[in-house]
Protein backbone atom coordinates (compact mmCIF):
# COMPACT_ATOMS: atom_id res chain seq x y z
CA UNK A 1 0.00 0.00 0.00
CA UNK A 2 3.11 2.18 -0.28
CA UNK A 3 4.23 1.93 -3.59
CA UNK A 4 5.89 -1.31 -3.92
CA UNK A 5 4.90 -4.33 -5.09
CA UNK A 6 6.70 -8.10 -5.57
CA UNK A 7 5.71 -7.93 -9.22
CA UNK A 8 6.40 -3.87 -9.64
CA UNK A 9 7.40 -0.64 -8.27
CA UNK A 10 5.76 3.09 -8.60
CA UNK A 11 6.60 5.50 -11.71
CA UNK A 12 6.66 8.88 -10.30
CA UNK A 13 8.56 10.70 -12.78
CA UNK A 14 5.78 10.97 -15.61
CA UNK A 15 4.44 13.93 -16.98
CA UNK A 16 0.88 15.45 -15.14
CA UNK A 17 -1.12 14.15 -18.58
CA UNK A 18 0.04 11.08 -18.27
CA UNK A 19 -0.04 10.61 -13.83
CA UNK A 20 -4.07 11.45 -14.85
CA UNK A 21 -5.19 9.86 -17.54
CA UNK A 22 -5.84 6.62 -15.31
CA UNK A 23 -8.19 8.59 -13.03
CA UNK A 24 -10.33 9.49 -16.57
CA UNK A 25 -10.01 6.05 -18.52
CA UNK A 26 -10.35 4.15 -15.21
CA UNK A 27 -10.33 -0.18 -16.58
CA UNK A 28 -8.55 -1.46 -19.13
CA UNK A 29 -11.84 -1.83 -21.22
CA UNK A 30 -12.10 1.46 -21.56
CA UNK A 31 -8.45 2.01 -22.74
CA UNK A 32 -7.78 -0.34 -25.15
CA UNK A 33 -6.15 0.66 -28.36
CA UNK A 34 -6.17 -2.33 -30.90
CA UNK A 35 -4.39 -2.62 -34.24
CA UNK A 36 -3.11 -5.22 -36.83
CA UNK A 37 -0.13 -5.77 -38.95
CA UNK A 38 0.95 -8.55 -41.54
CA UNK A 39 4.65 -9.64 -40.90
CA UNK A 40 6.51 -10.82 -43.71
CA UNK A 41 7.59 -14.12 -43.19
CA UNK A 42 10.59 -14.21 -45.98
CA UNK A 43 13.07 -13.49 -43.35
CA UNK A 44 11.89 -15.77 -40.62
CA UNK A 45 11.19 -18.37 -42.83
CA UNK A 46 15.15 -18.20 -43.75
CA UNK A 47 16.48 -17.93 -40.61
CA UNK A 48 14.75 -20.66 -39.12
CA UNK A 49 15.95 -22.63 -41.92
CA UNK A 50 19.61 -21.99 -40.99
CA UNK A 51 19.42 -22.55 -37.62
CA UNK A 52 17.57 -25.69 -38.04
CA UNK A 53 20.19 -26.99 -40.23
CA UNK A 54 22.76 -25.86 -37.33
CA UNK A 55 20.39 -28.20 -34.76
CA UNK A 56 18.73 -25.26 -33.45
CA UNK A 57 14.80 -26.24 -33.06
CA UNK A 58 13.44 -22.69 -34.14
CA UNK A 59 9.56 -21.71 -35.17
CA UNK A 60 7.57 -18.76 -35.44
CA UNK A 61 6.61 -19.06 -31.73
CA UNK A 62 9.79 -18.79 -30.20
CA UNK A 63 11.30 -15.81 -32.40
CA UNK A 64 7.87 -13.76 -31.39
CA UNK A 65 8.64 -14.63 -27.73
CA UNK A 66 12.31 -13.55 -28.41
CA UNK A 67 11.80 -10.61 -30.55
CA UNK A 68 8.80 -9.47 -28.08
CA UNK A 69 11.23 -10.08 -24.45
CA UNK A 70 13.92 -7.83 -26.46
CA UNK A 71 11.25 -4.88 -27.33
CA UNK A 72 10.47 -5.09 -23.95
CA UNK A 73 14.04 -4.72 -22.40
CA UNK A 74 14.66 -1.79 -24.70
CA UNK A 75 11.75 0.08 -24.23
CA UNK A 76 11.14 -0.35 -20.25
CA UNK A 77 7.54 2.18 -20.36
CA UNK A 78 5.93 -1.37 -22.51
CA UNK A 79 6.51 -3.30 -19.51
CA UNK A 80 4.47 -0.77 -16.92
CA UNK A 81 0.54 -1.63 -15.62
CA UNK A 82 -1.81 0.43 -14.10
CA UNK A 83 -3.85 -0.69 -11.25
CA UNK A 84 -6.16 1.78 -8.44
CA UNK A 85 -4.98 4.78 -10.61
CA UNK A 86 -1.03 4.22 -9.83
CA UNK A 87 1.09 3.62 -13.00
CA UNK A 88 3.70 0.89 -12.13
CA UNK A 89 7.04 -0.76 -13.50
CA UNK A 90 7.56 -4.51 -13.39
CA UNK A 91 10.86 -5.52 -12.32
CA UNK A 92 11.07 -8.60 -14.61
CA UNK A 93 9.62 -9.55 -18.03
CA UNK A 94 6.75 -11.85 -18.30
CA UNK A 95 5.55 -13.63 -21.21
CA UNK A 96 2.26 -15.72 -20.93
CA UNK A 97 0.82 -18.69 -23.82
CA UNK A 98 -1.55 -21.32 -24.22
CA UNK A 99 -0.22 -24.36 -25.41
CA UNK A 100 -2.16 -27.79 -25.95
CA UNK A 101 -1.97 -29.69 -22.45
CA UNK A 102 -1.92 -33.23 -25.30
CA UNK A 103 -2.29 -33.83 -28.45
CA UNK A 104 -5.60 -35.30 -28.01
CA UNK A 105 -8.47 -32.08 -28.48
CA UNK A 106 -10.25 -32.70 -25.50
CA UNK A 107 -7.59 -32.44 -22.77
CA UNK A 108 -7.57 -28.50 -23.98
CA UNK A 109 -5.18 -25.69 -23.49
CA UNK A 110 -2.92 -24.62 -20.02
CA UNK A 111 -1.59 -21.24 -19.42
CA UNK A 112 2.21 -21.66 -18.86
CA UNK A 113 3.86 -18.34 -17.57
CA UNK A 114 7.91 -17.56 -18.32
CA UNK A 115 10.10 -15.27 -16.54
CA UNK A 116 12.84 -13.34 -18.59
CA UNK A 117 15.13 -10.89 -17.54
CA UNK A 118 15.86 -9.41 -20.97
CA UNK A 119 19.52 -10.12 -21.27
CA UNK A 120 18.77 -13.80 -23.35
CA UNK A 121 19.49 -14.59 -26.51
CA UNK A 122 17.21 -16.14 -29.11
CA UNK A 123 18.63 -19.49 -28.29
CA UNK A 124 18.09 -19.41 -24.84
CA UNK A 125 14.61 -17.93 -25.32
CA UNK A 126 13.86 -21.13 -27.19
CA UNK A 127 15.28 -23.35 -24.96
CA UNK A 128 13.31 -22.20 -22.12
CA UNK A 129 9.85 -21.91 -24.06
CA UNK A 130 10.77 -25.59 -25.50
CA UNK A 131 11.34 -26.95 -22.03
CA UNK A 132 8.10 -25.04 -20.53
CA UNK A 133 6.40 -27.15 -23.52
CA UNK A 134 7.81 -30.22 -23.05
CA UNK A 135 6.82 -30.20 -19.21
CA UNK A 136 3.22 -29.26 -20.15
CA UNK A 137 2.66 -31.85 -22.36
CA UNK A 138 4.06 -34.65 -20.28
CA UNK A 139 1.43 -37.00 -18.86
CA UNK A 140 -0.70 -35.04 -15.69
CA UNK A 141 1.71 -32.00 -16.56
CA UNK A 142 0.85 -29.52 -14.11
CA UNK A 143 2.08 -25.52 -14.30
CA UNK A 144 1.31 -23.15 -11.19
CA UNK A 145 -1.53 -21.92 -13.28
CA UNK A 146 -3.50 -24.91 -13.54
CA UNK A 147 -2.26 -25.59 -9.61
CA UNK A 148 -3.56 -21.99 -8.78
CA UNK A 149 -7.19 -22.52 -10.61
CA UNK A 150 -7.37 -25.75 -9.33
CA UNK A 151 -7.15 -24.20 -5.72
CA UNK A 152 -9.85 -21.47 -6.30
CA UNK A 153 -12.18 -23.95 -7.55
CA UNK A 154 -11.77 -26.75 -4.59
CA UNK A 155 -14.10 -23.71 -3.02
CA UNK A 156 -17.77 -24.51 -2.81
CA UNK A 157 -19.56 -23.13 -5.81
CA UNK A 158 -21.04 -19.83 -4.11
CA UNK A 159 -18.04 -19.22 -2.73
CA UNK A 160 -15.47 -18.58 -6.06
CA UNK A 161 -17.07 -15.48 -6.93
CA UNK A 162 -16.29 -13.60 -3.27
CA UNK A 163 -12.78 -15.57 -3.25
CA UNK A 164 -12.03 -13.57 -7.10
CA UNK A 165 -12.95 -10.21 -6.10
CA UNK A 166 -10.98 -10.67 -2.54
CA UNK A 167 -8.09 -11.61 -4.75
CA UNK A 168 -8.92 -8.47 -7.07
CA UNK A 169 -9.08 -6.33 -3.50
CA UNK A 170 -5.66 -7.45 -2.43
CA UNK A 171 -3.92 -6.79 -5.98
CA UNK A 172 -5.43 -3.15 -6.43
CA UNK A 173 -3.64 -2.49 -2.43
CA UNK A 174 -0.81 -3.90 -3.64
CA UNK A 175 -1.28 -6.53 -0.80
CA UNK A 176 -1.34 -9.64 -3.46
CA UNK A 177 0.64 -12.98 -2.31
CA UNK A 178 3.79 -13.40 -4.16
CA UNK A 179 2.93 -17.08 -4.55
CA UNK A 180 -0.52 -15.85 -6.94
CA UNK A 181 0.97 -13.61 -9.03
CA UNK A 182 3.88 -16.11 -9.72
CA UNK A 183 1.42 -18.55 -10.66
CA UNK A 184 -1.38 -16.63 -12.51
CA UNK A 185 -0.71 -15.73 -16.50
CA UNK A 186 -2.69 -12.67 -16.45
CA UNK A 187 -0.13 -10.81 -14.20
CA UNK A 188 2.09 -10.52 -16.97
CA UNK A 189 3.79 -8.43 -19.95
CA UNK A 190 2.67 -9.73 -22.64
CA UNK A 191 -0.24 -12.18 -23.09
CA UNK A 192 0.51 -14.34 -26.58
CA UNK A 193 -1.82 -16.34 -28.16
CA UNK A 194 -0.88 -18.55 -31.45
CA UNK A 195 -4.39 -18.60 -33.58
CA UNK A 196 -1.97 -19.99 -36.45
CA UNK A 197 -1.30 -23.23 -34.54
CA UNK A 198 -5.37 -23.13 -35.20
CA UNK A 199 -5.30 -22.79 -38.99
CA UNK A 200 -7.06 -19.42 -38.26
CA UNK A 201 -6.82 -15.85 -38.68
CA UNK A 202 -5.18 -13.69 -35.61
CA UNK A 203 -8.08 -11.77 -33.57
CA UNK A 204 -8.14 -8.64 -31.04
CA UNK A 205 -8.14 -10.18 -27.81
CA UNK A 206 -9.73 -8.21 -24.87
CA UNK A 207 -6.76 -7.08 -21.69
CA UNK A 208 -8.12 -9.13 -18.65
CA UNK A 209 -9.03 -6.87 -15.88
CA UNK A 210 -8.43 -9.46 -13.21
CA UNK A 211 -4.29 -9.53 -13.07
CA UNK A 212 -1.89 -6.84 -14.98
CA UNK A 213 -1.75 -7.85 -18.51
CA UNK A 214 -1.44 -4.34 -21.00
CA UNK A 215 -0.41 -6.02 -23.68
CA UNK A 216 -2.09 -8.79 -25.81
CA UNK A 217 -0.78 -10.34 -28.87
CA UNK A 218 -2.42 -12.97 -31.64
CA UNK A 219 -0.34 -14.33 -33.86
CA UNK A 220 -2.88 -15.51 -37.07
CA UNK A 221 -2.20 -18.19 -40.17
CA UNK A 222 0.04 -16.72 -42.71
CA UNK A 223 -1.05 -16.62 -46.34
CA UNK A 224 -0.16 -14.86 -49.68
CA UNK A 225 -1.19 -11.58 -50.08
CA UNK A 226 0.14 -9.48 -53.20
CA UNK A 227 2.42 -6.18 -52.09
CA UNK A 228 5.23 -4.51 -53.58
CA UNK A 229 8.92 -5.67 -54.05
CA UNK A 230 11.62 -2.53 -53.47
CA UNK A 231 11.29 -2.38 -57.66
CA UNK A 232 7.54 -1.74 -57.85
CA UNK A 233 6.44 -4.71 -59.40
CA UNK A 234 3.56 -6.60 -57.49
CA UNK A 235 4.79 -10.16 -56.00
CA UNK A 236 2.67 -12.69 -54.08
CA UNK A 237 4.21 -12.41 -50.21
CA UNK A 238 3.75 -14.79 -47.58
CA UNK A 239 2.29 -12.75 -44.58
CA UNK A 240 1.55 -13.67 -40.74
CA UNK A 241 -1.26 -11.39 -39.57
CA UNK A 242 -1.12 -10.26 -36.39
CA UNK A 243 -3.44 -8.44 -33.59
CA UNK A 244 -2.45 -5.87 -30.96
CA UNK A 245 -4.66 -5.10 -27.84
CA UNK A 246 -2.98 -2.34 -25.39
CA UNK A 247 -3.86 -0.17 -22.22
CA UNK A 248 -2.90 3.21 -23.48
CA UNK A 249 -2.74 4.70 -19.59
CA UNK A 250 1.29 3.90 -19.13
CA UNK A 251 2.55 5.07 -22.16
CA UNK A 252 1.36 7.16 -25.28
CA UNK A 253 1.28 6.15 -29.08
CA UNK A 254 4.00 7.17 -30.26
CA UNK A 255 5.92 5.17 -27.80
CA UNK A 256 4.22 2.54 -29.01
CA UNK A 257 4.95 3.25 -32.75
CA UNK A 258 8.67 3.66 -32.55
CA UNK A 259 8.81 0.51 -30.46
CA UNK A 260 6.98 -1.38 -33.51
CA UNK A 261 9.87 0.39 -35.64
CA UNK A 262 12.48 -1.75 -33.10
CA UNK A 263 10.38 -5.14 -33.58
CA UNK A 264 10.06 -4.54 -37.48
CA UNK A 265 13.62 -4.41 -37.60
CA UNK A 266 14.16 -7.92 -35.69
CA UNK A 267 11.63 -8.57 -38.12
CA UNK A 268 13.76 -8.15 -40.91
CA UNK A 269 16.97 -9.22 -39.33
CA UNK A 270 15.87 -12.20 -36.48
CA UNK A 271 20.08 -12.55 -36.18
CA UNK A 272 20.23 -9.52 -34.04
CA UNK A 273 18.42 -12.01 -31.04
CA UNK A 274 21.81 -13.97 -31.09
CA UNK A 275 24.02 -11.17 -29.47
CA UNK A 276 23.01 -10.45 -25.82
CA UNK A 277 21.88 -7.17 -23.85
CA UNK A 278 24.13 -6.56 -21.19
CA UNK A 279 21.37 -5.40 -19.33
CA UNK A 280 18.09 -4.48 -20.31
CA UNK A 281 16.72 -0.53 -20.35
CA UNK A 282 15.43 0.63 -16.86
CA UNK A 283 12.56 2.26 -16.35
CA UNK A 284 12.71 6.10 -14.92
CA UNK A 285 12.18 6.56 -11.13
Amino acid sequence: MFGNRYDGRRVRGMSPHMRIIPFIMKTRTDSMNMFSDDLPCEALDAYIKQKREEGYDLNYMKLMIAMIVRVIALRPALNRFVFNGKIYTRKKIWISFAIPSSLRDENGNTTVKLEFDGTETVFEIAETVQKAIDKVQKKDGETKSDALAGLVMKVPGFLVKGVVAFLMFLDRHEMMPKAVIEASPFHTSVFLTNMKSLGINSIYHHVYEFGTTGLFVAMGKERKKPTYDRHGEIVQSKLMPMGVVMDERFCDGLYFARSLKIFQKLLMDPSQLEIPLEAKVEDIP
